[in-house]
């Protein structure tokens, strides 16, 4: 679905632009990026391999990639045929040997780039099998290259937020006196789940306008049954072919107040405002403040505690920020959320989120889902 040879040959323009001979990366969203590798779904806890330090893919112009894996990596969690060469590593095997072998088949490298997310047991070892090569982090090379979606992304992050409003759709109408917060998320996972979702793309936030704290939803709390007048703000996202959603509603159990509706009012208004404000050449930080403006406006500004939002892709933050202290400038095609805010304890709580592509107009939402408050019984 993807052209990985045409993006390899991108980022190996990048690599000249720095003077680095080759690049190291590890499994991750930069080398599935790369070459299409998928990465396993993470765990809370650390899992390891033996010589688990080795897992990771080196990159050269003129080379095949060779990556290299333990085992127990290549036997279980390799969907597919590695797309290029690859050196396994047994249990038995002398891991630094062999990873020194591999590193040494490059040719010299007097500069390497790194993955941000290497062991740093593989770059002690990348020092030792070079002789000490200059190291530059591949962190922000790469990011250069994901920055802007083609029409094949886009499509896939659509069909992604599409998950998420039909799960927003199946869900809404259980939001009732009674419900808990913990009922509300196994729902939300199985909805998305059941749509094609790999995974929730990041853990599942749900929560009241009591505490106003994402760990609501995972903490004795979750186990409380909702009341009438309070409002449930929801924050989750799905996974589709590798990439990334991100989502929220707020629904109200019961009838909101006129400050409430007020409120609801200037958020919305904060989202389309931050929305037309993203048009090419727009640094992040007006989009930022174009957004904040409204709430402010309306007399809310200290209650509206996040940044506006964060581009999205592979991963579900990543660079830029949609925030007062990123001044880069948008460019067409660039994936970000739009998500205001209004926390204002034991009084006010709503949050609103889709995810939206930088166009010539201004953004435009991928995500369909109607924005208007919903109130039920």
């Amino acid at each position: 679905m993807f052209d990985y040879e045409a993006r390899r040959d991108r980022f190996f323009d990048q690599l000249a632009v720095v003077g680095a001979d080759a690049a190291f990366l590890p499994i991750s969203s930069d080398l599935e990026y790369l070459t299409g590798l998928r990465r396993s779904i993470p765990n809370f806890g650390n899992v390891s391999y033996a010589h688990g330090w080795v897992a990771g893919c080196f990159l050269r112009p003129g080379t095949e990639a060779i990556f290299i894996v333990p085992r127990m990596f290549a036997e279980f969690d390799m969907e597919e045929e590695a797309p290029g060469e690859l050196v396994v590593v047994s249990e038995t095997d002398d891991g630094e040997a062999t990873f020194t072998t591999v590193a040494r088949s490059l040719g010299p490298i007097h500069t390497l780039a790194v993955g941000a997310r290497t062991w740093a047991e593989a770059v002690i070892h990348l020092l030792a099998a070079l002789g000490s090569p200059r190291l530059l982090s591949a962190d922000g090379l790469v990011n250069q290259l994901r920055r802007i979606k083609s029409p094949e992304e886009l499509e896939v992050m659509t069909r992604a937020a599409a998950i998420c409003d039909g799960t927003m759709a199946a869900v809404t109408g259980k939001v009732r006196a009674g419900v808990t917060l913990e009922e509300l998320v196994k729902e939300v996972e199985y909805e998305m789940r059941s749509r094609g979702s790999l995974t929730p793309s990041f853990t599942t936030h749900i929560f009241t306008g009591g505490q106003q704290d994402a760990l609501e939803s995972r903490g004795p709390s979750a186990l409380r049954p909702l009341r009438d007048g309070e409002a449930v703000l929801f924050d989750f996202g799905a996974v589709l072919d590798g990439y990334c959603s991100d989502f929220g509603r707020t629904i109200f159990c019961g009838e909101p107040t006129a400050e409430y509706v007020r409120a609801y009012a200037a958020m919305l208004a904060a989202q389309e405002a931050g929305r037309a404000a993203a048009r090419p050449g727009v640094s992040c930080a007006d989009v930022n403040r174009a957004c904040r403006e409204p709430i402010e406006d309306a007399g809310y500004g200290p209650y509206f505690r996040h940044r506006m939002g964060h581009c999205i892709g592979l991963d579900v933050h990543e660079r830029p920020f949609i925030s007062e202290e990123d001044e880069t400038p948008l460019q067409a095609g660039m994936s970000f959320t739009d998500e205001p805010s209004i926390i204002w304890k034991g009084k006010v709580a709503a949050r609103i989120e889709d995810v939206v592509v930088c166009e010539e107009g201004g953004g435009r939402k991928l995500n369909a889902y109607p924005s208007d408050l919903v109130a039920t019984g």
